[in-house]
C-alpha cells in the first residue's frame, strides 16, 4: 500500500506539470490565434466582395461548383499527442459521424498522428499526413496542405473539400466543427474566422492590374490561410484540453491519496492493536503459568 501511495503521488506530480505547461502554450496559441484574425478578417472582406459579383463561377476555378458530387476529401485536424482528454477522439467522432454514410468516396488528409492512427483504424483511406509540426508554426510551415488541397480540387481528384477542426470557445469548451473549404462559398457563418464584415460592404473596389490575377492570388492563398486559422484554433483548443484533463486527473490522485492513505492508517492501527492484543494475551498466559 505504502507503494501504490508513492506510485500515485509520482503520477501527481507529472500530471501537475504537464498541466502548467500546457496552461503556458494555451496563452501563447491563443495569442498567435489573435494575431491572425485581423488579416484573416480582412481577406475575407475583398473575397468576399469579389465572390459576389456576377458570374462569381467564371472568375475562378475554385469558385465554381461541380455539377455532380463524385469524391470528398477531407482535412482532418488533431493533436499528435495525447493525454488532452477526449480532444482526439472528438474529432474522429465528429468525422464518422458526418462522413459516415456519404454516398461519394472520401479521402483524407490527417493533419497530427493522432487523428491518422484513429482513421486508419476505422479503415478510411488517408492520402497524406502532415505531423511533427512546430508548437508555434507560421503560415509557411502549413501553407503546403493548403496547396494540396488547391491541387486535389483542381486536378479534379475532389468536388469538394471539407475542413474539420476543432474550434477553441473558452478553457473550458472546445467544439468540433465543419467547414466546407471548396468550392469556396460565401456565406453569413463565419466558421471560426472573423468575417463580420462581409455584412457592411459598401465599398466599390477597382482591382489593379486585373480582377483575374488578383484572385489568382487570393483565392489559393485565403484557402491556405483558413486551414493555418484552424490548425491554430486546434492547437489552442488542444493545449486547452489538456490543461483541462492534468488538472481532473491531479485532482482525482490527491483524493486516492487521501483515500489509500486512510487505508493505510486503518491498516496501520489494526496492526498495532493486534499486536498489543498479543503481548497482553502472552503476558497473562504467562502470570497464570507462574502462579499455576
Amino acid at each position: 500500500m505504502r507503494l501504490r501511495i508513492r506510485s500515485v503521488k509520482n503520477i501527481s506530480q507529472v500530471t501537475r506539470a504537464l498541466e502548467a505547461v500546457s496552461a503556458s502554450k494555451v496563452r501563447k496559441a491563443m495569442a498567435a490565434v489573435s494575431a491572425t484574425r485581423a488579416y484573416a478578417s480582412k481577406a475575407w472582406q475583398v473575397l468576399t466582395h469579389v465572390a459576389r459579383q456576377p458570374g462569381r463561377e467564371s472568375l475562378h476555378p475554385l469558385l465554381t461548383s461541380r455539377p455532380e458530387v463524385r469524391n470528398v476529401l477531407v482535412l482532418v485536424v488533431s493533436g499528435d499527442r495525447g493525454l488532452a482528454g477526449a480532444y482526439n477522439a472528438n474529432v474522429i467522432r465528429y468525422v464518422t459521424q458526418r462522413f459516415g454514410q456519404s454516398e461519394a468516396p472520401v479521402r483524407y488528409i490527417a493533419v497530427g498522428r493522432k487523428g491518422r492512427d484513429l482513421l486508419m483504424r476505422r479503415h478510411r483511406q488517408v492520402i497524406a499526413e502532415f505531423s511533427n509540426l512546430p508548437a508555434a508554426p507560421s503560415f509557411a510551415d502549413v501553407s503546403a496542405i493548403g496547396r494540396m488541397a488547391v491541387d486535389e480540387f483542381l486536378k479534379g481528384k475532389a468536388d469538394e473539400v471539407y475542413l474539420v477542426f476543432t474550434d477553441f470557445v473558452n478553457m473550458a469548451r472546445q467544439e468540433a466543427v465543419l467547414k466546407k473549404l471548396l468550392p469556396l462559398e460565401v456565406s453569413d457563418e463565419t466558421g471560426g474566422v472573423e468575417a463580420y464584415e462581409q455584412k457592411h460592404l459598401t465599398a466599390a473596389y477597382i482591382y489593379e492590374p486585373a480582377e483575374r490575377e488578383i484572385l489568382d492570388q487570393i483565392v489559393p492563398r485565403f484557402t491556405a490561410l483558413q486551414v493555418y486559422q484552424a490548425i491554430l484554433e486546434s492547437l489552442a483548443s488542444e493545449h486547452a484540453a489538456r490543461m483541462v484533463a492534468m488538472r481532473n486527473a491531479t485532482d482525482n490522485a490527491i483524493e486516492l491519496v487521501g483515500d489509500l492513505q486512510l487505508q493505510y492508517n486503518k491498516a496501520r492501527q489494526q496492526t498495532i492493536t493486534n499486536d498489543l492484543l498479543d503481548i497482553a494475551g502472552g503476558a497473562e498466559a504467562l502470570a497464570k503459568a507462574l502462579t499455576g
